[in-house]
């Protein structure tokens, strides 16, 4: 399943282009699928970031023989912490803003 992250913020005024070097430099605790940014008019910045995951769970679908690795019986030994399987950009410094960040989260039906 596919799920698209939209984030999307507007610059203060005369601060669009800082905003958009801020949003570039960011990294992510987990690498997409597809990450674009966009510009508008307005200043505004939208980041697209698409990923392997359910958007109930927020947990990527796993291969089959990772699904089935996770029913065998425990070792007892404490595993890893999982990364992140999604990933949002942080907030931005609040004067390069002029209105608090907007988040959507989409679920792909498919292509048409």
């Amino acid at each position: 399943m596919t799920l698209a992250l939209m984030w999307e913020a507007r610059a203060a005024e005369g601060r669009a282009a800082e905003l958009l070097a801020w949003v570039r430099a960011q990294p992510l605790d987990a690498v997409p699928r597809r990450r674009e940014t966009f510009s508008a008019p307005g200043d505004r910045v939208l980041v697209v970031t698409w990923w392997d995951a359910d958007a109930d769970s927020r947990e990527a679908a796993r291969p089959a023989e990772d699904a089935a690795s996770a029913d065998a019986p425990s070792t007892g030994v404490p595993s890893e912490p999982a990364a992140p399987v999604v990933a949002e950009l942080p907030e931005p410094p609040a004067e390069l803003l002029q209105r608090p960040v907007h988040r959507w989260h989409f679920t792909s039906l498919g292509t048409d």
